[in-house]
């Protein structure tokens, strides 16, 4: 009787420890190395935050959803503006540095782009910085924000074009496939030593 082998399958790649640093400082910000990561984030994406809640031309009457809003930035900056705004991120550390930033001015909850939380057509802007890289399946992530949007109602996008899993302009057809309209995409070089960011913008249809 003879016998047959199977082949080995070929060894997975183990992560090495300093990628595992980097996740639970910045990726999925948890433990010290988490607040460490909030605190570093605050610093270098400032800049880019405030310019993606200029570009939102926020009125006092709208509601604002920021995306992964890390150590609250962006989120403050929205939230002094807005009438109402949430932030939903799936890190525990980071909602306690957005809480320590913003105090009362913004409702905080664990959520991630593909699970806000948020009813049909109750939010006027969506904001998200250096987020959509994390993002487990952009389709499904794309298409919740657009179900969260009033008709009329804009994305906000921003990345480090370095870190984008795909091109600017792919990130624009995703988004037009999920149901969004009168995108625009670039880039913008942040002050100081913050890398290129990559922005998209887009409308829910009316």
């Amino acid at each position: 009787m003879s016998t047959s082998h199977q082949p080995a399958p070929p060894p997975q790649p183990e992560t090495s420890g300093f990628a595992r640093v980097l996740d639970r400082a910045f990726g999925h910000p948890s433990g010290p190395l988490g607040r460490l990561g909030g605190w570093v984030m605050a610093r270098g994406n400032a800049a880019t935050e405030q310019r993606v809640v200029d570009l939102a031309r926020i009125e006092p009457d709208e509601t604002v959803l920021v995306v992964g809003p890390g150590p609250g930035v962006g989120l403050d900056a929205a939230a002094r503006l807005a009438g109402r705004a949430i932030g939903v991120d799936p890190s525990p550390e980071m909602l306690g540095l957005c809480h320590e930033r913003c105090g009362d001015r913004a409702e905080l909850r664990e959520g991630s782009a593909a699970r806000t939380g948020e009813p049909d057509g109750s939010v006027d802007v969506v904001l998200t910085v250096n987020n959509v890289m994390l993002w487990d399946d952009r389709a499904v992530g794309f298409a919740e924000l657009l179900r969260v949007l009033r008709p009329g109602g804009r994305l906000l996008l921003s990345a480090h074009e370095k870190w984008l899993p795909v091109s600017r302009h792919v990130l624009a057809d995703e988004a037009a496939e999920a149901g969004f309209a009168d995108l625009q995409t670039w880039t913008w070089d942040p002050p100081g030593f913050a890398a290129l960011a990559a922005q998209l913008r887009a409308v829910k249809p009316v």
